[in-house]
């Protein structure tokens, strides 16, 4: 595993990290006769073998169903060995200010506290940051007012679409952004990435295989999906002698892109971390492919999960 140094905060992380959100709730391209969410004992294995191969950053949220709770039970004494970030969230951050979203911060610390079985989280963010939360100031004083009381050693937010990351980065006082990007979804390539490397803030990239839409499970989108569909397919056909899957197109393309700091890999899958761990160190993807797939072109609306007609 290669290791890469997460912006200012000094922390060296694993340039592959493990997403739980799998871990605690279905979430994904179901297939027919499959079932999305893992079992606690497959979970337990897929979470220790993720820090057996050198993953040393796991990631999680309030939000995403039993993941906090089965990390606490599963890695409490393995607590020393990993980076732990995990998400502040809320249906409608714009209906709190003052007293009402200190408190509702404070709550949502407390309970990931108690449901992980730890005294502190490595990474704090809020989830889904807007615009408007980040341009009012408030959320990051509550924030840094976390970290002087020793809830959390850095913090960041967790954005979608360029406008909020933008926000953060002018705002100064956030750590790190997570936000979505991957070879299909280049939207952040002009102004958010070289920003965050002008800064020194670090980058950690979600949606890498966007859903799942860029492995195998591609064929089974529905009918609503056939423009992306269409695309992957011609994606996939580039696999050959300087590329063995869809997965390792999608990590290549990601961990060439200087900003990164890291990149998530979201699986229930023993087998499937093994695979995508395996892509640490490579060398980028050759120009030709580069030059092919960036002439993809794909509808804004296809590229959201949030528009699926699944979770």
């Amino acid at each position: 595993m290669n290791y890469r140094r997460l912006g200012r905060t000094n922390l060296q992380v694993s340039e592959i990290s493990l997403g739980t959100v799998e871990l605690g709730m279905d979430y994904g391209i179901p297939a027919r006769g499959d079932h999305l969410q893992p079992s606690e004992a497959d979970a337990a294995r897929t979470l220790n073998c993720a820090l057996d191969l050198g993953v040393n950053l796991i990631d999680t949220a309030r939000a995403y169903g039993e993941s906090e709770a089965i990390i606490g039970r599963v890695l409490k004494s393995r607590r020393t060995e990993y980076l732990l970030a995990t998400k502040i969230s809320s249906s409608n951050w714009e209906s709190y200010t003052g007293k009402e979203l200190r408190e509702q911060v404070e709550a949502s610390i407390t309970e990931s506290l108690r449901t992980l079985q730890t005294d502190t989280i490595d990474l704090l963010y809020i989830h889904n940051a807007t615009p408007e939360l980040i341009q009012c100031g408030e959320i990051a004083e509550i924030m840094q007012r976390a970290q002087q009381a020793g809830y959390a050693r850095f913090i960041g937010t967790t954005t979608y679409g360029e406008a909020a990351p933008l926000a953060v980065l002018e705002d100064g006082r956030f750590d790190c952004v997570q936000v979505a990007y991957n070879l299909l979804d280049r939207q952040l390539e002009e102004r958010v990435l070289p920003l965050a490397k002008a800064n020194d803030i670090g980058v950690v990239i979600r949606s890498v295989l966007l859903k799942g839409a860029l492995t195998y499970r591609y064929t089974h989108l529905p009918d609503e999906l056939r423009e992306l569909r269409a695309v992957v397919d011609k994606v996939n056909s580039l696999c050959g002698a300087q590329a063995n899957s869809l997965p390792e197109l999608a990590y290549r393309f990601v961990l060439a892109q200087p900003a990164v700091s890291t990149a998530l890999v979201g699986t229930g899958r023993v087998y499937e971390l093994e695979e995508i761990v395996s892509f640490s160190g490579c060398n980028p993807l050759p120009t030709e492919i580069l030059n092919t797939m960036r002439e993809t072109v794909v509808s804004p609306d296809q590229l959201n999960p949030g528009n699926w007609p699944f979770r």
